[in-house]
């Protein structure tokens, strides 16, 4: 995952165990305090919510554990050696079908956000994408059909 991608991971964390656990703790006790645990709804949507909440902190926590965080800043080639797309790298696409431009940012999928332009590395594009290099035509399968790509711009940040 992209540094990014860990400080995010890193801040839900934090909200889940300092904000939502107390929370979802006071909800019990709310509901416990109204008696009778058999068909009290409050209490049981409460426990579920915990089983939830535990259940994300401890996916959190596993990611975190054996996650390998790249930083792409310090992946960049050699003097003379071509950029290639990789993982945490922005790349620019021109469609050289419809001359339509777009950009994307090659993420984990725990950071993919497809309307803010950032895209796993495990989707069709980022796969045809990934050891390519500058000016490079791209010719890609997604669901739709089959979509050419030339490679206008990568950047390293």
């Amino acid at each position: 995952m992209t540094a990014r991608g860990e400080m995010l991971l890193r801040q839900e964390l934090e909200r889940l165990k300092g904000v939502e656990r107390p929370r979802i703790v006071a909800a019990i006790a709310e509901a416990r305090s109204h008696g009778d645990l058999s068909e009290n709804a409050e209490y049981d949507a409460a426990k579920e919510e915990q089983g939830l909440c535990e259940a994300r902190i401890k996916d959190i926590e596993s990611k975190l554990a054996s996650a390998n965080i790249i930083d792409v800043t310090k992946l960049k080639p050699a003097a003379g050696s071509p950029l290639k797309v990789v993982f945490g790298c922005t790349v620019t696409l021109l469609n050289v079908d419809t001359d339509e431009e777009i950009t994307y940012k090659i993420v984990g999928e725990d950071e993919a956000d497809i309307e803010a332009n950032l895209m796993s590395y495990k989707t069709p594009i980022a796969k045809g994408l990934l050891g390519k290099t500058m000016d490079d035509e791209v010719c890609i399968n997604i669901p739709k059909g089959q979509v050419t790509y030339e490679i206008i711009d990568i950047q390293y940040v």
